[in-house]
């Protein structure tokens, strides 16, 4: 039997590099013990080793249902617990899609992975968030996934980047459904980092740092016991849908 954990244990999907990076940094900083996550496990160690925190010797890819049971079957056997699961991971955008014009086959794989894929991997977890005192599930959105974001929502590109919007306001849907299944002592949330410079040239397009695009995530998985659930945020602050 593994031992009871002196501190919370989060685990973040997609946290090799970038967002899903920092918001490891930033967690551990608090004192959570923390599990970072990517495809290649290799990565993922030396990421861990990089940060102080930790990592399983396995590959998470959220796009494969192997992939993520075999993983969650060795958290379970190693760890053997998790409070908060935050789920980064997510297919790259392609700005140049239409919706008119997509690529179905390509939309499909978008698809499985930022919705399909976060879906499978929350279900793979919940035996252990279960036991949790107070459980947390962070899905990483986007206002591209919003009718009400100006700048980037799904109303504001002009059918653009159409398969990556659909699955974010999917994603958004899914967190508000678990939410309203999920009671007490669960928290759910949808929280969305802004526009953060994680390519090239995201800050010629106004991208803030990818520090406090983190923060809103680690937000969310910090929440008090009597936090909201089921909401969309960003920096704390309610969204439109």
């Amino acid at each position: 039997m593994s031992p009871e954990p002196t501190s919370q244990i989060a685990l973040i999907t997609g946290s090799t590099r970038g967002i899903g990076r920092d918001t490891a940094r930033q967690l551990a900083g608090r004192g959570l013990q923390v599990y970072v996550s990517g495809r290649d496990a290799a990565t993922a160690s030396d990421t861990a080793t990089k940060l102080g925190v930790d990592a399983i010797d396995a590959p998470l890819d959220i796009a494969s249902p192997s992939s993520i049971d075999a993983y969650a079957e060795r958290f379970t056997n190693e760890v053997g617990h998790l409070d908060v699961l935050v789920n980064n991971a997510a297919a790259y955008i392609d700005w140049s899609e239409t919706t008119s014009g997509a690529d179905l086959d390509e939309s499909r794989r978008v698809l499985d992975t930022n919705l399909y894929g976060t879906w499978r991997t929350i279900q793979a977890f919940l035996p252990l968030l279960r036991n949790s005192d107070s459980p947390r599930i962070v899905c990483v959105s986007s206002g591209a996934g919003s009718h009400g974001e100006p700048n980037f929502g799904l109303a504001a590109r002009g059918g653009a980047a159409a398969s990556y919007g659909i699955s974010k306001a999917a994603l958004n849907a899914l967190v508000s459904s678990l939410a309203a299944e999920l009671k007490e002592p669960f928290l759910v949330n949808a929280a969305e980092p802004g526009l953060t410079a994680t390519f090239d040239g995201a800050e010629q397009m106004g991208a803030r740092p990818v520090e406090d695009g983190a923060a809103s995530i680690v937000w969310a998985a910090t929440l008090p016991d009597d936090g909201p659930t089921g909401g969309f945020f960003r920096d704390g602050k309610s969204l439109p849908w």
